[in-house]
């Protein structure tokens, strides 16, 4: 289950906390608690869709803590009057796109990028877990992006852009 949706939780996750890192973070300590608690957990809906609604909230908690954080910081008091937040806000078939897009290219070119981008591998690190060369990693990620400019529509390809841009 970790395997088959760790990408698309993350991508729900770095929707709301446009952090990568923290997504990653977030989505392991759902399956960790999930793990933990997998026996009394009962599930009317599919698993994805539990887990986005899961990580969604964690997510949403996470940015409530950092904002805690950064007012406790500054010695700053919360003011009284709040916008609400409106989880409507979030656009899942956005994200569900770009998941059917990365589940057009062929497997192998698909796991290079996913590590490349997602995992933040190199591409020396990447070679080296799937036992390739340097260039053939160059050659299947220039593949993957020109894949997703062709398949994609603007908004779909900035959408990955976004998601995907290393900081």
């Amino acid at each position: 289950m970790y395997k088959e949706h760790f990408v698309f939780l993350s991508l729900v996750s770095f929707q709301i906390t446009k952090d990568r890192e923290a997504a990653k973070d977030i989505v392991q300590d759902f399956f960790i608690y999930f793990w933990n608690k997998e026996q009394s957990t009962v599930i009317n809906t599919s698993f994805k869709t539990y887990g986005a609604k899961a990580v969604k909230n964690l997510s949403l908690q996470y940015l409530e803590k950092i904002k805690r954080i950064d007012v406790e910081k500054n010695n700053l008091s919360i003011p009284e009057y709040e916008d609400p937040i409106n989880l409507e806000k979030t656009d899942d078939s956005k994200i569900i796109k770009v998941l059917k897009l990365l589940d057009l290219l062929p497997e192998a070119r698909r796991n290079i990028f996913i590590s490349h981008v997602i995992n933040d591998l190199s591409y020396s690190e990447i070679a080296e877990t799937y036992d390739i060369s340097i260039n053939t990693v160059k050659t299947q990620m220039k593949r993957s992006y020109a894949f997703i400019r062709e398949k994609a529509n603007g908004n779909v390809l900035f959408l990955v852009l976004l998601l995907f841009n290393k900081n």
